[in-house]
């Protein structure tokens, strides 16, 4: 396999990393490493043979993790900071329509499937639970965080 990345670069996590039960000391879930962090590549290995596995030490907050490749970009790479992440449960804040017709109303929920980012503004890919087998661009503004929701 081919690696991006090699001993001693330095590179930017993208989105957020929790224990996946693999991280002791750490109860399962809990936030590890925040998206945005940068830290330095120290080991390279593999996991069931076909996803590299950097071992990226994040010397600000003295953590140590495992990175998938999708998960890093270099150092000297554009970085534009998202309220969301891939996997992420939001909201519709408002109704979302195509060609003047509604696909989803205020409030309907979904998952982030993907984050775009671009100097000009940030995209989300959402699948919301009201249009099975879709897929919508939507901007971040039209978007509220499940999790926000819960803890008002």
């Amino acid at each position: 396999m081919i690696t991006r990345w090699d001993l001693g670069d330095d590179v930017r996590l993208v989105r957020n990393v929790r224990n996946d039960g693999t991280y002791p000391g750490e109860p399962l879930g809990a936030l590890l490493v925040r998206r945005g962090s940068t830290g330095t590549v120290i080991d390279i290995g593999t996991f069931l043979q076909d996803q590299i596995i950097y071992t990226v030490h994040f010397l600000g907050i003295g953590r140590i993790v495992g990175c998938r490749e999708e998960e890093l970009i270099g150092l000297d790479e554009p970085w534009f900071p998202s309220a969301f992440e891939s996997r992420e449960r939001v909201r519709a804040n408002r109704i979302l329509a195509l060609a003047s017709e509604t696909h989803v109303p205020t409030g309907a929920v979904g998952e982030v499937l993907h984050v775009v980012r671009k100097p000009d503004g940030i995209l989300y890919h959402v699948h919301f639970d009201c249009l099975p087998g879709r897929m919508l661009a939507v901007p971040e503004s039209a978007l509220v965080s499940l999790s926000e929701l819960n803890h008002v």
